[in-house]
């Protein structure tokens, strides 16, 4: 097993390679958990996540055999460019391959980063079986978290951390493979064996949490979650005796609960966290986690890697969600003056008109009928009541 020796030699090792990434208070956030909540912002990372650590220190610890016959990786997303970036930063040649429905954002970003790139393989197992068939002439292969060189290589946020706030009480990491917490538990506790490691993990995804529960390694039907980074069906075997023996409890995230996390960073503290770096403040917000009042806790926040259309249709189903944003039908008389008093009405309620249709001639309203579909941004659901109130009181028909 992997030990706080090796990490800390990793940390030395890596140190010219990665950021030490920024470890922040969130006043709002500590607020609304009653606990002294703090941000490591991997977000900040090269290549936007924290993957780039395990890739360095596997490259770096293995350089000769690199630098003969280079390296190899499979992933969707963020250990692609990951190990494409830390194998630039060894100078030596990368492979990656990618399947099929990965974005194309994220293959560009790692062909940007220096590596080949095989779009291959309709699930993420079966890209895996392809690199790994590369990597039988010779070449490194670099797994995304079941592996004890990429395990030290991301226990280094753990030795950061600590070095940053010595008396921090609790971690809450996102879980999927199952690598980062474990790095993370096995430095965390041989410095601090108080402190509490928590796992959090998408409710639609629930491998490490039913891991914990059983005693056999478990494989979940994994639902869609907009936690893509960490959507793994079963833990890894190097990872989950790690997990089991050092990890405190594993909590559950929905996705709407993962939304509101990413839109609450996004407003609050300008940080735009991708589905699996939201889910541990998810988790945290949910009531999941217990937490002492006061406590130091420390959200691992660990990649900002997120497609902007995406990004753009999560957060604005929050919004929605929060009464943020407002859809509303109104029929009128189809007569001059009529949508100019409509819209006094809602400007007189500070409503913020997004967008505006003034439909005639639908089948279903009268002839002398128009009917008038718009969007608002509002302050909240208390503000909705107030718009829908006054235009009640005007007589319209909503």
């Amino acid at each position: 097993m992997v030990s706080l020796a090796d990490i800390r030699y990793a940390q030395v090792l890596i140190a010219p390679h990665i950021i030490h990434t920024p470890l922040v208070h969130s006043p709002t956030i500590s607020t609304l958990t009653g606990a002294q909540v703090y941000l490591k912002l991997e977000t900040l990372q090269k290549a936007g996540s924290f993957k780039v650590r395990g890739a360095s220190y596997k490259i770096f610890s293995s350089l000769e055999q690199c630098k003969e016959h280079g390296v190899v990786a499979a992933s969707a997303g963020n250990h692609a460019q990951g190990v494409a970036i830390a194998a630039r930063s060894a100078g030596v040649p990368a492979t990656i391959v990618m399947p099929e429905w990965s974005s194309i954002a994220k293959q560009e970003a790692t062909r940007g980063y220096g590596a080949e790139v095989i779009i291959t393989g309709l699930t993420l197992d079966e890209s895996i079986e392809q690199a790994q068939e590369i990597a039988r002439d010779g070449g490194l292969f670099i797994h995304p978290y079941d592996d004890d060189g990429v395990i030290t290589g991301q226990g280094t946020i753990a030795l950061e951390i600590l070095q940053d706030l010595p008396d921090a009480d609790m971690i809450v990491v996102p879980v999927g493979g199952g690598g980062l917490i474990a790095g993370i538990a096995i430095a965390a506790k041989g410095l601090r064996p108080d402190i509490s490691i928590i796992g959090a993990q998408a409710k639609a995804c629930p491998s490490a949490y039913e891991a914990m529960r059983h005693v056999e390694p478990v494989r979940v039907d994994a639902g869609r979650t907009i936690a893509d980074g960490i959507r793994v069906i079963q833990t890894g075997t190097e990872t989950l005796p790690v997990i089991r023996e050092l990890v405190d409890m594993i909590a559950l995230a929905t996705e709407e609960e993962i939304a509101d996390a990413m839109l609450l960073l996004m407003e609050r503290k300008h940080v735009i966290a991708e589905g699996a770096g939201a889910t541990p403040l998810a988790a945290l917000l949910n009531g999941s986690i217990p937490v002492k009042p006061g406590s130091k806790v420390v959200l691992v926040i660990s990649g900002g890697n997120v497609d902007s259309p995406q990004l753009f249709r999560i957060l604005k189903q929050a919004l929605l969600r929060h009464g943020r944003i407002i859809r509303l039908s109104v029929l009128l008389d189809d007569r001059p003056g009529t949508l100019a008093r409509l819209l006094f009405t809602i400007a007189k309620e500070q409503g913020n008109i997004l967008s505006i249709q003034h439909i005639q001639g639908e089948s279903d309203t009268a002839a002398h009928q128009a009917r008038v579909d718009l969007e608002l941004e509002t302050r909240g659901m208390a503000h909705v009541d107030a718009i829908k109130k006054a235009l009640g009181n005007q007589g319209y028909d909503l």
